[in-house]
């Protein structure tokens, strides 16, 4: 089979335009219409993978379809960057609920805000502040120890400005 530039083209944008097994499979099944030497054909003139092409020959001999690694990707946890971060907001909030009593009443309630903690992140932990997960994640994971930090001022009047008078 003689490969023109215009199938070449038509090839490659067919290919791009497929994903996972299904790719795959369409290059397995054109390397195979290409005949002996298919592979390194496919390879050097339109930029396939020959590893690829060999998986799509497996799935297309065996009728198995292989699974990609999609849920391994994408963003790791906060945890996986900083593993100390638990440890240290929980010695902050601990820290602070022992050197102020009226926040032993409620012992859920750290009577800290988040920049308040984020801040002593930074200054009595030592933590570069572009590295800290943003004021949404450190309220979550304060949530997960089991601690409900205090809201802003401003939420709270806003709030109470917004209740029916009586």
């Amino acid at each position: 089979m003689e490969l023109t530039d215009q199938l070449k083209a038509e090839l490659i944008a067919i290919a791009s335009s497929l994903r996972g097994s299904e790719r795959r499979i369409f290059m397995a099944r054109m390397v195979k219409a290409l005949g002996p030497g298919g592979q390194r054909l496919a390879e050097r003139e339109l930029g396939w993978n020959r590893t690829t092409i060999r998986k799509g020959m497996r799935e297309l001999e065996q009728g198995l379809t292989c699974f990609d690694g999609h849920h391994l990707r994408g963003r790791k946890p906060v945890e996986a960057r900083l593993p100390n971060l638990l440890l240290d907001i929980r010695e902050i909030v601990e820290d602070w609920r022992k050197a102020h009593a009226e926040c032993w009443t409620d012992l859920r309630a750290p009577c800290l805000s988040i920049t308040e903690i984020r801040e002593a992140l930074v200054t009595q932990k030592g933590y570069d502040p572009d590295s800290l997960p943003s004021n949404q994640t450190i309220a979550a994971r304060l949530r997960a120890l089991g601690y409900y930090p205090r809201r802003s001022i401003r939420y709270v009047r806003r709030r109470q400005s917004m209740q029916p008078i009586r």
